[in-house]
């Protein structure tokens, strides 16, 4: 294993390249253009075999993976934000066919207004898509749930996003340990499809009409195996563990052991809330954090056992839903509490959005707002939008 120091986006392209996909098609967008860019500079240094489409869209781009991923090939692709958006309906097709391509994206606000910085706005937008989500918090872990991702993709059948956030992690310089190439390939294994459209001896129909008579057992099937895809992935992540010494689990608590409150949040924002819990730790407060890795599918279980021992807990949500009850991450927290036997007093900070600098001292702020909760044994004020001028 070596040292190197790369951004997210270079990270991301790195993981691509020892990946080597058979076809990666692209349309670049701000700020994950650099992923495809860097990608494209190894296919013309001749580094991969893979082919590379460029397209005049992102809606193209994923109909291109598509293509070749019915065709029987590991496909992979790029994008953010409005990209994203406009691959929307054919991240329905993709995931529907059972298509395991996977997608490096950064975290960019969806417009209007026209907005190029981070918030969770567009995975947000996808998450009923089919596709499994994971969240990274630096671009080490970018690295390596692109290598974990594509893994269970293909062992699922359930095409994946991996996400990181704009120009937080996207653009900013880390040190980062990577595998050789050899160790990526023997993990990720050869590629065998389920199916391919290329073969003559065995012709399939792909893409057929389906009405009242089967539509609904077909998508119910699609639900069951997608119900599956965290036992795989939890596999998948401990044997990466083994070969590199990093573990990621769907669900990361930090110090929480003891802990009364907690923050439950995803993204960068997690490593910066950890640097928080370290201070407070050594004052004497009993405070945790709570990660949000894998929010598609819902590792329900997982967050109603990590989240029901707190007194109060803070959900930080970077989106909101429009329902003017809260971001997605809150809501659905709230849903999988509601029948818990212990369940903590749940409050949301809807944050960052644009790319809003979210800083020690608003986390800081937000501990402090949530042991009041726990000692009050009451919510004063539900859903707090968190440095918004005039609503401090």
């Amino acid at each position: 294993m070596k040292t190197i120091a790369k951004t997210g986006n270079e990270a991301m392209a790195y993981a691509m390249k020892q990946i080597n996909p058979d076809v990666v098609a692209a349309y670049p967008i701000t700020p994950a253009t650099e992923i495809v860019q860097i990608f494209s500079n190894y296919v013309a240094d001749g580094e991969v075999d893979t082919e590379f489409v460029a397209v005049e869209s992102e809606h193209s781009a994923l109909s291109a993976c598509v293509g070749a991923s019915i065709a029987g090939g590991r496909v992979m692709t790029s994008t953010s934000s409005q990209g994203l958006a406009l691959m929307h309906e054919i991240l329905y097709i993709a995931a529907g066919n059972r298509l395991p391509i996977v997608i490096a994206l950064v975290n960019r606000s969806l417009s209007a207004p026209i907005n190029i910085h981070c918030d969770h706005s567009d995975t947000m937008g996808s998450r009923e898509a089919g596709w499994m989500q994971l969240y990274c918090a630096n671009s080490q872990e970018a690295y390596d749930s692109l290598i974990i991702a594509l893994k269970v993709a293909e062992q699922t059948a359930v095409p994946a996003i991996v996400s990181t956030d704009a120009f937080i992690i996207s653009h900013a310089m880390e040190r980062l340990e990577v595998l050789e190439d050899e160790e990526v390939q023997r993990f990720i294994g050869e590629y065998k499809p389920r199916f391919s459209a290329l073969d003559l001896e065995n012709p399939k129909t792909f893409g057929p009409l389906d009405l009242q008579d089967y539509f609904f057992e077909h998508k119910r099937a699609q639900i069951d195996d997608f119900s599956k895809v965290l036992g795989t992935y939890n596999k998948v992540a401990q044997e990466y563990a083994e070969l590199s010494g990093r573990y990621y689990p769907a669900l990361e608590e930090y110090k929480t052991d003891d802990a009364d409150v907690a923050i439950f949040t995803a993204g960068s924002t997690a490593d910066t809330a950890k640097e928080v819990v370290d201070g407070l730790r050594e004052q004497g407060r009993k405070v945790g954090l709570v990660r949000m890795r894998m929010w598609r599918p819902l590792p329900v279980e997982e967050i109603k056992a990590a989240l029901g021992k707190f007194k109060a807990v803070a959900v930080m949500d970077r989106s909101d839903t429009m329902a003017d009850f809260g971001g997605p991450v809150f809501l659905e927290t709230r849903g999988i509490l509601y029948d818990a036997k212990k369940k903590p007093l749940l409050t949301d900070y809807v944050y960052g959005l644009g790319g809003r600098n979210i800083d020690i001292s608003d986390i800081l702020r937000v501990y402090d707002e949530i042991e009041q909760v726990a000692k009050q044994g009451k919510i004063d004020k539900l859903i707090t939008y968190l440095g918004v001028r005039g609503e401090e």
